[in-house]
């Protein structure tokens, strides 16, 4: 049952799903709160198959173990370690473009091109190896059972084909996570290496070994924060990118003013980090790709003590679902063109969204958000950089428009798309 509703601070419709009240919000007021005000409002209990996919990492994790976490991740994904993954992000993006040079003037179906890139880039940026290979077959079954209710007295005594898959795939990436790390123990102790890496995992193993209890991650810790940023690292990008570039497929003319940019600032040499900052046009359309399909749909938090917003008084334990798509979406804080595909309202973030931050929070907002940003947009802007000093990209007609919601805004069809070698042309 929906019962529509509004008060002076933005629509809302409550929803009666998986036997909770789900309150769906559609405001940037109650959306900046929400993820702002961590009393009253805290990350729910994952569900039963978010739990086999992440664990109990960063992503879903509360209090002092969030705090502790959070301060490894920012170690791991500041500027400095950002500069140092460029030149494997490069390698990776020239490796899927070397395969492409046998499919010019062909079809590519990029969605999935892509997944292999991002699964590439975060293996060899963050771990060292592409270990984690089952999790994107959990993310596919996570995805698929989403919506789906479990029963809790018969849930005890059966379990569904899914279930027991995600369990086994669960187990199979525990036993793999250890062997990595244990092969990166056995060269230290071997004196083949003086420490575990420099790299995210070498920060978890580091962290594993800390000598004050307090601060040591445990064994499940080490995997969950494995899953969780493997997965994180993929899916989002995996996305973000293929989105971006089927808009530039559409909008040929705002293609050819990213290329422009593109061979301004490179000319036909790789990317580096110091002219990445340069790229103003391509910021303003991943900006707006962000905006019109966000990787993440939503965001849910559950009600800590009882609130009231506006005229609505929340009861402790119901979930708050901030629907990210609909305030992007939404005429009243980005006007009647709503809808369409315009880079140049991003010339200034803090302008398009007339200063109120939670107006666009593709990444999220407050403390929680994504600590993967900068790296995301960085590998973004790599690899259309790149596709674009070799290709013009259009749209293939055997493409079908069918954006949908699983773990991330995915095309049900795939995206289909052309590439003609400039070079060729010349």
């Amino acid at each position: 049952m929906v019962t529509p509703g509004s008060t002076n601070t933005g629509a809302l419709f409550l929803v009666g799903m998986e036997f909770e009240l789900n309150c769906k919000l559609q405001t940037q007021n109650w959306s900046k709160r929400s993820l702002k005000t961590v009393t009253a409002f805290r990350k729910p209990k994952a569900l039963y198959f978010f739990d086999k996919l992440l664990g109990d990492g960063l992503a879903s994790t509360e209090r002092e173990k969030w705090a502790r976490q959070r301060k490894l991740a920012n170690y791991a994904f500041h500027g400095e370690s950002l500069k140092n993954m460029t030149p494997a992000v490069v390698a990776s993006v020239e490796t899927m473009l070397e395969k492409w040079k046998s499919k010019e003037g062909k079809e590519i179906e990029v969605f999935q091109e892509f997944r292999l890139l991002t699964s590439e880039v975060i293996s060899r940026t963050a771990f060292g190896s592409s270990y984690l290979e089952g999790l994107m077959k959990l993310s596919v079954i996570a995805g698929r059972n989403i919506l789906k209710a479990k029963i809790p007295i018969i849930s005890k005594f059966w379990k569904s084909a899914d279930e027991i898959e995600s369990e086994r795939i669960a187990k199979m990436i525990h036993d793999s996570v250890m062997r990595i790390v244990k092969k990166r123990e056995e060269r230290v102790v071997n004196g083949e290496a003086d420490n575990f890496g420099r790299d995210f995992l070498g920060l978890l193993v580091n962290a594993y070994h800390e000598a004050d209890q307090k601060n040591r991650l445990s064994i499940q810790d080490l995997v969950d924060e494995c899953k969780t940023f493997y997965l994180a690292g993929q899916e989002t990008v995996n996305s973000l990118l293929a989105w971006a570039t089927l808009l530039l497929a559409i909008h040929t003319d705002w293609q050819d003013k990213a290329r422009a940019e593109v061979i301004e600032v490179f000319g036909n040499q790789n990317p580096d980090s110091e002219g990445m900052a340069k790229l103003k046009t391509i910021t303003m359309i991943i900006n707006e790709t962000l905006r019109l399909y966000p990787p993440i749909s939503g965001v849910i938090r559950e009600v800590g003590r009882e609130v009231q917003l506006g005229k609505l008084v929340l009861p402790t334990h119901s979930e708050v679902d901030m629907r990210i798509i609909a305030l992007h979406h939404d005429p009243d804080l980005w006007g009647d063109d709503v809808n369409l595909f315009k880079p140049e309202r991003f010339e200034g973030i803090a302008k398009a969204t007339k200063y109120n931050a939670a107006a666009f929070m593709p990444f999220g907002l407050g403390s929680r958000s994504c600590v993967g940003m900068s790296f995301a947009i960085t590998e973004v802007k790599t690899a259309l950089s790149m596709i674009l000093q070799r290709y013009t990209v259009t749209v293939s007609p055997t493409y079908v428009h069918a954006p949908a919601s699983r773990l991330t805004l995915k095309p049900q069809h795939g995206i289909q798309l052309l590439f003609h070698s400039l070079h060729n042309d010349a």
